[in-house]
């Protein structure tokens, strides 16, 4: 498996959550930001595949 590092963190440091308590820059929640950092390279890429599904879905 790989090692947690080569998912980098989605963070670009505009830090502000919307009404679904959401990153507005990342798309993570405040679950996922919290645990970003004991989350293993398979649960972090799950994150961001979420991301990618919901973004995906706004765009449609």
């Amino acid at each position: 498996m790989a090692e947690p590092q080569t998912v980098p963190s989605p963070c670009i440091g505009v830090c502000a959550l919307n009404e679904e308590d959401e990153c507005i820059a990342c798309g993570r929640n405040v679950v996922e930001i919290g645990d970003w950092g004991v989350l293993d390279a398979e649960q972090r890429q799950a994150v961001l595949d979420r991301i990618d599904r919901k973004q995906k879905g706004k765009l449609v």
